[in-house]
Order: C-alpha cells, then sequence, then structure tokens
C-alpha cells in the first residue's frame, strides 16, 4: 500500500469513500506477494496493482460492487486447465483478494495508519477476511496502543498482541482464531499487514554512479542516504529528490548511523583512504548486503588492508566485491541494474541465471532468506527484506576467497 499511499490519504482527507484491494494470501508462482494493493477511488480512478495485470479489471468491477453496497468481499483468483486465459492467473498461482470501502465513516483508524506509514512509524493493520467476525473490520496496532475493533475484546486482545509480534519482526500474512480469540480455533481469519519503517541503502561515494544506485534503490524501495566527505560532490541537486545526502567522512557517519538486517551498504568511493575504515566497520555490523566497486587488483589490495585491521576471513566473505552481477555493464545506469539485481538475488536466495534456463516456480513462495519479509509492501508488493549476514552468494562464492564475479568497475578502470 506504501506506492499509493499519496492518493489514498487524499481521497480519504476529502471524505471521499474508495474500494481498496488488498492480497491476504497467495500460493505458488503468484506475481505479487501478500500486501499488494490497489484502489478505485472518485471518478473510477485506479492506482496500485493486486497481480501485475492478470485480474485488476475483475478486481476493479469488484471494488465498483463494494463501493455500491458497502459489504466486503473476498475472492481467490487462480489458473483454470479449461480457459486459462479467463479471468485468473495464466502463470499457474493463486491469489486471494480482500476488497472493502473505506472512508472517514467506514474505518476512522485509516487516516492514523496512513499516517504512521507515511511517517515510517511501525504499525500493523489487522483485518478480518473470514469467519464469524465483521469482514473487513480492522484493528491498527502500534507498539504502545491500538484503535479500532475486529468485533469483541477477546479476538482483540489476541490479534493485537501477535499484531505486535509481527512487527517486530516486520512479517505479513494470516493468522486464524476462535471467534473471542481463542489461540486453538481457526474460525475467524485476520490479514495481518506490518508496516516497518523502509530499509535503508547506504552509498558511499558521491560520484555518478552513485546517482545511478541511488536513483535505483530508491525505486526498490529503500531509504536512500548518499555519503561523501567532499561537498563539491555531495550536494543535493546531483540526486534524486527524497535521497538524504550527507557531508561526512564515510566511516564517521557510520559510526553513528544504526544498521540491520535488512540494511545495504555500497561503497563506491574506491579510495582506500575512505573504503577501508568504512568497510572495517560495515563488516563488522548487521547487513543485508555490502558492496565495493573496484578492480579484482583492488578488490584484493583491500582485503590485505581489511586483514591488517584484524577482519576474518568469514567477515572478508560477507564483502561483494566486485560489486554487481556479471551483465557486461559500462554506464553508471547499467552498473546501478548490475548491482540491483546482485542485491535482489540476494534477498531472495536467486541464481542469477536466465530464467529461460531455471526450472521450477518463477515466482517462489516463502520468505526471504535469512528471516521474515520486512517493510510492508514496498514499490512492486512486497516488502524489502534481507538475508542474514554472511549469506551465501548467489551461485555460490569463487573458490580461493571472498571475491565474487561481478561489474566491478567502469569500462576502463581495470587493473585500477
Amino acid at each position: 500500500m506504501r506506492e499509493i499511499l499519496p492518493a489514498l490519504r487524499r481521497w480519504y482527507a476529502g471524505g471521499e469513500p474508495f474500494g481498496l484491494a488488498t492480497v491476504v494470501s497467495v500460493s505458488r508462482s503468484a506475481p505479487r506477494g501478500p500486501g499488494a494493493a490497489m484502489a478505485v477511488g472518485p471518478g473510477e480512478e485506479v492506482v496500485g496493482s493486486v497481480s501485475g495485470g492478470c485480474v485488476e479489471g475483475a478486481v476493479f468491477e469488484m471494488a465498483r460492487e463494494v463501493l455500491a453496497d458497502g459489504a466486503a468481499r473476498l475472492h481467490t483468483f487462480g489458473y483454470s486447465d479449461d480457459d486459462a486465459f479467463a479471468v485468473g492467473l495464466t502463470c499457474g498461482g493463486e491469489i486471494t483478494v480482500l476488497v472493502r470501502t473505506v472512508s472517514p465513516g467506514t474505518d476512522a483508524v485509516f487516516g492514523a495508519v496512513a499516517d504512521s506509514v507515511a511517517a515510517h512509524r511501525p504499525v500493523t493493520v489487522a483485518t478480518v477476511t473470514d469467519g464469524p467476525a465483521p469482514r473487513g473490520a480492522t484493528l491498527a496496532v502500534w507498539a504502545d496502543e491500538a484503535a479500532g475493533s475486529l468485533g469483541s475484546e477477546g479476538l482483540d486482545a489476541a490479534v493485537a498482541a501477535d499484531a505486535r509480534g509481527v512487527l517486530a519482526q516486520g512479517s505479513t500474512g494470516m493468522r486464524h482464531y476462535g471467534p473471542r480469540g481463542q489461540r486453538r480455533e481457526d474460525d475467524v481469519s485476520v490479514f495481518l499487514h506490518a508496516f516497518a519503517p523502509p530499509p535503508r541503502m547506504l552509498v558511499f561515494g558521491a560520484i555518478d554512479y552513485a546517482a545511478a544506485v541511488a536513483r535505483i534503490g530508491d525505486f526498490l524501495g529503500y531509504r536512500v542516504t548518499v555519503c561523501d566527505a567532499r561537498a563539491v560532490f555531495a550536494t543535493p541537486k546531483r540526486f534524486p529528490e527524497g535521497v538524504e545526502v550527507v557531508v561526512d567522512w564515510p566511516h564517521r557517519y557510520l559510526d553513528r548511523t544504526e544498521t540491520d538486517a535488512r540494511t545495504v551498504i555500497c561503497v563506491l568511493t574506491h579510495d582506500p583512504k575512505f573504503d577501508v575504515p568504512l568497510l572495517e566497520q560495515a563488516l563488522r555490523r548487521p547487513a543485508a548486503y555490502i558492496g565495493a566497486m573496484g578492480s579484482r587488483r583492488t578488490h584484493e589490495d583491500r582485503a590485505e588492508r581489511l586483514r591488517e585491521a584484524g577482519l576474518g576471513e568469514e567477515q572478508l566473505a560477507r564483502l561483494r566485491s566486485p560489486v554487481g552481477l556479471d551483465l557486461g555493464a559500462r554506464t553508471p545506469e547499467e552498473v546501478a541494474v548490475s548491482v540491483a539485481a546482485e542485491i535482489v538475488a540476494l534477498r531472495w536466495g536467486g541464481s542469477g541465471a536466465p530464467l529461460a534456463e531455471t526450472a521450477g516456480a518463477i515466482h517462489p513462495g516463502g520468505p526471504a532468506p535469512g528471516g521474515a519479509v520486512s517493510g510492508g509492501s514496498a514499490p512492486g508488493g512486497s516488502a524489502p527484506g534481507g538475508s542474514a549476514p554472511g549469506g551465501s552468494a548467489p551461485g555460490g562464492s569463487v573458490s580461493g576467497g571472498p571475491v565474487r564475479g561481478g561489474t566491478g568497475t567502469p569500462a576502463g578502470s581495470a587493473g585500477a
């Protein structure tokens, strides 16, 4: 929902009802994950997507019906062997979508939830999808308060406790309860949608490649910060709107910045006086991805300096260097795609191989390696999560040490 939030907040503030469709469960090769959202607002304006185009027409009609009679609807879309091109998922997956009306009169807590998501204040929204409880009823749960109701005090209490748990994990999914919140019953289905703050991408080195990486990081749903000690390069006008630009020594900035298992760190400074102190710190703290630009010779020199600083081979094995997947990239934008591809592959355990050469599900289910999916509904429908620090490289590491084949440096800089 995060990507369509501006439109939803505008409609809600204006008292305009809208139909909100949310993916609440998926199976097999579904194109969008739980939490993906689409809304139909005033004048039948449509924002968002629940399936990448497969069932949006049918969901649009459901939203019109919901706006007309106010009754929330739940529908499962799947593949039809008899007619693969009828309304359904031709990819072979299955998604269940809840459509409900949202307005100040039908959902009094939506405004507070939207404000929290916009301000990066963690909140979980619990919504009844099925069973002997009001379908579409919502309960918003923050770390220290809750608002709304699912129909009974017992159900509210049980769901609030679970909602705080998934908020801490950053996960999203279905839970089942008895009508009064009984743990051993499953009559009532409740969708818990956690909106944790977006994961961070820290880009060090305000060069042209940093601008391209920052742009694609923002597109992927990261909260991006670019840091460089050189004020002449670290200027906001050189970077996309919304990207934070900091003038400071990279290692000093990282020292005062919190990271977690979802954080992406891209070191593009390509200068030992910046790289080594920064990487010495980065490789000792939690992060989903730590990549450094440079040729293979630069990497070997950098790795030896880090060993002299006291880092062990297990810590060095976390370093993705040369940075990126081997796409033959040359321009800053192409290098950024290469880096983003490696981040996504590591996050979800992808091989980096062409899909035409692989078998099995294209959109495998389950959480990201190393933990639950985090960040709520990021652009694209899924929350940017992360592998546990030190996760294996897509396709495994290159024998002989921590070097991973990648894009490395710009064309012409090999052997620098």
